[in-house]
């Protein structure tokens, strides 16, 4: 083991827990103990089946999670463990994954826009993988980390099309390719290989290999110019929830037969990739309870008839891409508590969600079809693991809402098999599933179409 995880950084439960039952328990726990208002549950061990899968579907690529998606510790820990490397943004990034302990060989400065102060810090702490896109970027680096002069990737915008997504508009065009990696000659900056990031919003499979394809139009450029072009960072854009398991199998397949045509086995050249929301949104699921509520009157103008809720939400940054699953409300039994009661059949009324009021951004969703919601019920999001957890300080100066880990023992064994750590029986041997076989189902998948509203009402 490396020694990033034991089991004192989560909870052990046993095989066929779901997250329902390990809510119900801990909501026991706060209606007897505290006032908290908010929290996640995150299963580790939905990190440890996504990862074997994505070695198995993408054996020569290398996975680096951007921290920015997730840098919860029991996340980074958990993929450090497995061996994944970490994308970082900005210096409070790559000193949140150093603090546990992981090499500056393992962190790749992904920002296409960096401060300086950053690439100072970054300098100062080994980190030395870093990307550049444009004249300003590349003598920013140049200037301020000389040991990164020999460790850049050039960003390149593959996808330039008028129907590209935002997020795709980092990188520059092939055309400029040429004339960027001249610059970088007459700086002695050392260009390694080629990065794109093509995003996650409902990209075709097919959009990878076309990518592909210009990243190695990229690389004879460099060749030509002399370098020692040897690495391909291929991005991200990996769904994430269990829903789109075969999209993911789809999109794997277009990539290995791209990197087959254009990066063949054995050529020298080290691939690597930074899935975000495909590692974590469908291990978190997310609890609010309801704090206020204010009855907006049929003969209002504008109005329905609805119901505004307020809650306690910290997911500031949640957007429709990153929104929580709606599934039909849970009718098993509550436990017997006064702040806790069965979602009654069917929704009768629309209603707003709010978080804490006075902030613009407060507004989550409107005109859901929900019961009538009473103050201390608990709305449950599921697929809340991607970009909902703040790396700062809370707008309206809330704490942070506490993340409870848990894993299965089962998953936990194929994590120490993973390692290479010995089993101490024969019969352990037999439960655990081999690496890279994706051999065990959690017993509830959450695998429905994301919508934002709360997939139940406790």
């Amino acid at each position: 083991m490396n020694g990033y995880l034991d089991e004192s950084n989560f909870m052990m439960v046993e095989e066929g827990f779901t997250v329902r039952d390990l809510l119900q328990n801990l909501l026991v726990q706060l209606c007897q103990e505290s006032d908290q208002q908010t929290f996640f549950v995150a299963d580790l061990g939905d990190i440890v089946k996504k990862h074997l899968r994505f070695l198995k579907a993408l054996p020569r690529v290398k996975p680096y999670f951007p921290v920015k998606c997730n840098g919860s510790e029991g996340v980074i820990r958990l993929l450090a463990e497995l061996g994944a490397g970490f994308a970082c943004t900005n210096k409070a990034e790559i000193a949140r994954v150093q603090s546990i302990g992981v090499p500056a060989d393992k962190i790749f400065y992904s920002s296409p826009c960096k401060q300086v102060a950053h690439i100072k810090y970054a300098a100062s702490h080994g980190v030395q993988l870093m990307t550049f896109d444009n004249e300003v970027e590349l003598s920013k680096v140049a200037r301020s980390h000389p040991r990164a002069r020999e460790v850049m990737l050039l960003g390149i915008a593959a996808d330039s099309s008028p129907s590209a997504h935002p997020s795709m508009t980092f990188g520059t065009t092939l055309k400029s390719c040429r004339h960027l990696l001249e610059t970088a000659k007459e700086q002695a900056v050392e260009v390694v290989g080629i990065s794109f990031h093509l995003g996650s919003c409902g990209l075709e499979p097919q959009t990878f290999a076309q990518s592909v394809a210009a990243a190695q139009l990229a690389f004879e450029m460099g060749t030509e110019l002399g370098y020692r072009m040897h690495l391909l960072d291929i991005g991200g854009g990996f769904p994430g929830t269990e829903g789109t398991r075969a999209r993911f199998e789809e999109m794997a397949a277009v990539i290995n037969s791209a990197l087959d045509l254009y990066f063949p086995d054995g050529c020298g050249v080290e691939i690597v990739a930074r899935p975000g929301r495909y590692y974590v949104t469908s291990a978190f699921t997310f609890a609010a309870s309801v704090t206020a509520m204010e009855e907006v009157p049929t003969e209002q103008p504008g109005s329905d008839g609805r119901w505004d809720t307020r809650g306690a939400s910290c997911v500031t940054s949640a957007t429709a891409s990153t929104a929580p699953s709606a599934a039909s409300c849970s009718t098993a039994p509550a436990p017997d508590l006064s702040c806790t009661r069965p979602c009654p059949e069917p929704p009768s009324l629309s209603t707003s969600l709010q978080g804490p009021p006075g902030h613009p951004e407060d507004r989550i969703a409107d005109g859901l079809d929900l019961p009538q919601l009473q103050v201390g019920d608990w709305l449950i999001f599921e697929d809340m693991g991607a970009y909902t957890i703040a790396t700062s300080a809370l707008p309206w100066g809330g704490p942070q809402p506490h993340v409870t880990y848990a894993m299965s023992r089962l998953a936990w064994k194929t994590v120490q098999l993973f390692q290479g750590k010995p089993l101490p029986t024969e019969d352990d041997r037999e439960s655990v599933c081999a690496p890279l076989s994706c051999g065990w189902e959690m017993a509830e998948t959450l695998c429905v179409p994301p919508v934002f509203a709360p997939a139940g009402i406790i």
